[in-house]
């Protein structure tokens, strides 16, 4: 028997993707934005790097590209090299910055796996800690996090700053 773990903090979020009303694309349109604006990290080639505004933990980071296309099959070769550089970029930087314990890397396609934006891939970098997840999400409806989101955007800035496309591929996982 499968248990279920609830996380009623994220109903609000998916309520405003109502079926069949049309709405812009929430990557293409961060894109658009300023870098302190939209919370982006790091501008590559063919995809950025943001910070979660609707975190599961501290540090949620998602890498988009630019290009509009909703399964990570539809990137061409140049964009699934870039994104999959980025991820490995975001790993050394949150370890860095933020030292957790371990990380959920992971890209949800369609509706069905939980893209809460479907028609644009992405893909997430979430650190995880040992005891981040805790009764206060199921009995208060609550998910505490430890450190604003403005305050994360700051540290996770400094550590991206002076990076080039060039140098991710020259990073290795610590």
């Amino acid at each position: 028997m499968s248990k279920v773990l609830w996380s009623p903090w994220r109903h609000d979020y998916i309520k405003s993707f109502s079926e069949g009303m049309v709405r812009e694309c929430l990557f293409c349109r961060l894109a658009q934005l300023s870098d302190d604006y939209a919370y982006i990290l790091y501008r590559g080639n063919k995809a950025y790097v943001v910070l979660n505004a609707y975190p599961y933990n501290s540090g949620h980071l998602m890498i988009a590209p630019y290009r509009h296309v909703a399964s990570i099959d539809e990137l061409d070769d140049e964009e699934l090299i870039e994104v999959a550089k980025l991820v490995r970029l975001c790993i050394n930087v949150l370890k860095k910055a933020l030292k957790p314990d371990g990380l959920n890397i992971g890209v949800n396609i369609g509706r069905a796996a939980g893209a809460g934006v479907e028609g644009h891939v992405h893909v997430h970098v979430v650190p995880r800690w040992i005891g981040d997840s805790n009764f206060m999400p199921i009995t208060s409806g609550y998910k505490p996090l430890p450190i604003a989101l403005t305050e994360t955007y700051g540290l996770l800035k400094e550590e991206f700053k002076g990076k080039s496309f060039n140098s991710i591929s020259k990073l290795k996982a610590s």
